[in-house]
């Protein structure tokens, strides 16, 4: 039986939407405390190890050190990525737009550190306008769906713990390091999405996710 060593820090980050197909999957899979530092010495191309894959008899079969790659074999291969190319790049598409969001987001909690006042304002703006842009495409998605808390069919998807992740990542994560972050963000959401937070953690496949990580809908 397929097996996973999935290795990352403690806290809501990039590897969330992971931990989610991991779950969800309803595979066997443990979790240890990355090493970020030996690890980039351990591989040869200096990025550390974050997923492992291992075959029935244990040896390592897959190894993975990049997020989007990893979550995408996770999403094909346990069904989370329909498998029509083209409807499964629609999804693919979305994780791409989410990653440029996130980009500028931690470029403007990074530059908030050093810059001029004047700096920090412009990379926030920029940043706000593409959130916002993300965040209505999303929610007039969920809309032409029916606003069944789904963003395609109804069923989850790979669209759904992506988002769902993001949304985690920045109202509960950055709560603690960016709390005018999570404030604007926590503002700009739509019901739709709001609706989409709780549809994920009432999911039967993810109840020993929310058993363990809690639930964090209830704070819209």
């Amino acid at each position: 039986m397929t097996s996973y060593i999935f290795r990352y820090f403690n806290i809501v980050g990039l590897g969330e939407t992971t931990r989610l197909l991991l779950t969800a999957a309803k595979v066997r899979w443990t979790e240890e405390s990355s090493d970020f530092e030996q690890g980039k010495l351990d591989n040869p191309n200096g990025c550390p190890v974050v997923l492992i894959q291992k075959s029935s008899d244990g040896s390592p079969d897959l190894v993975f050190n990049e997020f989007i790659p990893m979550e995408r074999y996770l999403a094909r291969t346990y069904g989370f990525l329909p498998a029509d190319p083209s409807q499964a790049a629609l999804q693919e598409q979305l994780r791409d737009e989410q990653r440029g969001v996130m980009k500028n987001l931690l470029i403007s909690v990074a530059i908030g550190i050093e810059a001029t006042q004047v700096v920090r304002d412009l990379v926030f703006i920029m940043f706000e306008e593409r959130l916002e842009k993300f965040i209505n495409a999303h929610t007039e998605l969920l809309r032409k769906n029916g606003n069944t808390g789904y963003s395609f069919s109804s069923t989850l998807s790979y669209a759904d713990l992506m988002i769902y992740s993001f949304m985690r990542l920045v109202i509960i994560e950055f709560a603690q390091s960016s709390k005018d972050i999570a404030r604007r963000f926590k503002g700009k959401m739509t019901p739709e999405l709001a609706k989409l937070a709780a549809t994920v953690e009432a999911d039967p496949l993810l109840e020993a996710y929310v058993s363990q990580r809690g639930k964090f809908s209830n704070v819209f």
